[in-house]
């Protein structure tokens, strides 16, 4: 299977270029863009997925409910879309753009475009890069914030929501 092309950007989204994952995520720090969705329930809490343990980056950590690459080509809105399908199973949702921000970590760099919606499910997830998801009250994430259960990206999108 051919390795994944990800656009290159500038900070206002613009593409400047094309690098493969493997080249986005050696500590290159060229900045490509990401999406999350944030998936409350009517109750008001957040849908977390554990990612799965052979993920290349952050395995077994709990993180956003959905995270995926903006694939060179596609748009962002696209991929927030297709990543909602593939990860949850999720076709019909409305989702609110809260904002977007650099975030770099020591092996890569990210141009997140993060949203919100409600949604109470049913859900399908993708059990080869996800092991679990569940509703969490926002009291138990900020009682579990800086123990290493989270992704330092969603602890760091978390203080922003």
């Amino acid at each position: 299977m051919p390795e994944e092309i990800f656009p290159l950007v500038d900070e206002s989204g613009r593409v400047v270029g094309q690098a493969t994952r493997s080249e986005c995520h050696s500590g290159s720090k060229v900045l490509h863009p990401v999406v999350h969705l944030h998936v409350f329930n009517s109750r008001g809490e957040l849908l977390l997925q554990k990612r799965a343990m052979d993920k290349d980056i952050q395995p077994g950590k709990w993180d956003t409910s959905v995270g995926g690459h903006v694939d060179f080509g596609e748009s962002v809105e696209s991929a927030l879309y297709r990543e909602v399908r593939e990860e949850l199973g999720i076709e019909d949702f409305t989702p609110e753009f809260l904002q977007s921000y650099v975030f770099e970590s020591s092996i890569e760099k990210e141009l997140v475009y993060t949203y919100k919606t409600i949604y109470d499910g049913p859900f399908e997830f993708d059990k080869k890069e996800i092991d679990q998801i569940r509703f969490w009250s926002i009291a138990e994430i900020e009682n579990d914030l800086g123990k290493s259960i989270f992704t330092p990206n969603f602890e760091n999108e978390f203080r922003k929501i």
